[in-house]
């Protein structure tokens, strides 16, 4: 019941513009063969810090793009762009085509990896406010140009990237590995799996998945792209995301199985798009569907772009369960507050301390003020948990569950609405200067 960070995915086919191919990355000390990145690991999303003509800024790592995109461009993070042009972009949803510019022969680095003739698209308006979604600033995606010159191993449990020179990588034997040959089209990358989508029999369909590390949930799925794809009996309508034209609306619902060769990942969430956002995203006509990063996390990944082929191995994470947000509210970042601390100091007696370890005294000597973050409810789904509550799109949150919400980082609240069903959630909010309190139970409804 969530509308999570999937409007990354969204922008996975936007572009209806070709530009010329760039040179794309290569490695910025030619002797190098390799090179490792760390990156941070937010609601199922890589981010990595690229810096665009000299200007350090956060990036999604998204292999379902085949362009690098700009949306959110402040005063602050001037960086100059190269030879500027006019475009028109095409998203995801209901609206009108976006404005943005077109911006070539740009530098962009990470770390030992460069590129000195790098096309950006800069979308002039930040639609997505990927920020307040993520929590922290985000000011763009990075795809295709990235991954395409490189081995790229992917490791989600340590929170690393390595990236290989082709001609000087060998790829060690693993028995806990799977190699799948990569179709490309439109720069993207697909790889053929099966799903048993009737939990009578155990039959398998075969599909055509877009690997999208940008995409946070487990499965998207195309109706009708074959006749046995369709919602099954029990699933309920959601907002999927946001993209650069309008909500992405479509079902919520589980299937028995998903299959990558000898890797059996059962009951994945999988959400169906409506008819209209499936016409949009579907120019590769044998495409069925995408495979998000709460699978792919599940593996330590190799792209290998040059051989056209991936590598799955998998790690400790692989029989865990899918979950979903079951409180039917999307909280986002609201800003930061300055918010009164009390700073406590606390004395032992050395002689009392060593018969009782607890014998201590605490003073409070001075205050402080700090900021921290404020959340509030973004939207709200109807006849959820929360919405019947009577919570509120703009509903600022001030506690849950009894503890500030400042002492949250919002990739805990989102976890804390993934947890078991039947949980108590307890919100104070304020509306219009007002504290209200509210309380509900997660309520699974696939």
């Amino acid at each position: 019941m969530k509308k999570t960070v999937l409007f990354i995915i969204l922008l996975m086919c936007i572009f209806s513009l070709d530009v010329n191919c760039q040179e794309g990355f290569e490695f910025l000390d030619k002797t190098k063969t390799k090179q490792r990145v760390s990156f941070k690991f937010i609601n199922n999303l890589i981010i990595i810090p690229l810096e665009i003509n000299g200007r350090t800024l956060s990036f999604i790592l998204d292999s379902g793009v085949n362009k690098t995109i700009l949306f959110n461009i402040t005063k602050n993070d001037s960086i100059g762009l190269n030879n500027v042009e006019k475009v028109s972009l095409q998203g995801l949803g209901n609206g009108n085509p976006v404005e943005a510019l077109l911006s070539k022969k740009n530098t962009v680095n990470l770390k030992g990896l460069t590129s000195s003739n790098e096309t950006l698209f800069v979308i002039v308006e930040d639609y997505l406010d990927l920020s307040a979604k993520m929590g922290i600033t985000i000011h763009g995606i990075v795809g295709y140009n990235l991954l395409k010159n490189f081995v790229v191993k992917i490791n989600y449990k340590a929170k690393k990237i390595v990236f290989y020179k082709p001609e000087n990588y060998k790829a060690k034997k693993c028995r806990k590995c799977e190699v799948f040959p990569l179709t490309f089209y439109r720069r993207k990358p697909y790889i053929d799996a099966q799903v048993q989508l009737d939990t009578v029999g155990n039959s398998l369909t075969d599909v055509k998945l877009l690997i999208d590390t940008g995409g946070s949930d487990a499965l998207w799925l195309f109706e009708d792209t074959k006749d046995v794809i369709q919602t099954p009996n029990r699933f309920f309508t959601d907002i999927l995301g946001e993209g650069l034209s309008g909500l992405v609306y479509g079902n919520r619902s589980r299937i028995p199985k998903i299959k990558l060769k000898s890797f059996e990942l059962e009951k994945p969430t999988v959400s169906f798009l409506d008819s209209l956002s499936t016409n949009n995203a579907i120019s590769f006509k044998e495409r069925n569907g995408s495979i998000g990063a709460a699978v792919l996390k599940r593996f330590v990944v190799w792209f290998d772009y040059p051989n056209r082929k991936i590598t799955l191995k998998k790690n400790s994470s692989l029989k865990k369960g899918f979950n979903y947000n079951m409180s039917g509210l999307e909280v986002i970042y609201s800003g930061a507050k300055l918010v009164k601390e009390k700073d406590i100091n606390t004395f032992s007696d050395s002689y009392q301390q060593k018969a009782n370890p607890n014998n201590s005294i605490s003073f409070i000597t001075s205050f402080s003020y700090k900021f921290k973050p404020t959340y509030k409810i973004n939207s709200v789904v109807k006849e959820s948990p929360g919405g019947k509550a009577g919570i509120l799109k703009d509903d600022i949150i001030l506690k849950i569950n009894g503890k500030s919400s400042y002492d949250y980082t919002l990739g805990q609240i989102i976890n804390l609405f993934k947890q078991k069903k039947g949980r108590k959630i307890k919100m104070l909010i304020e509306r219009k200067g007002v504290a209200m309190k509210f309380q509900f139970r997660l309520e699974a409804k696939i």
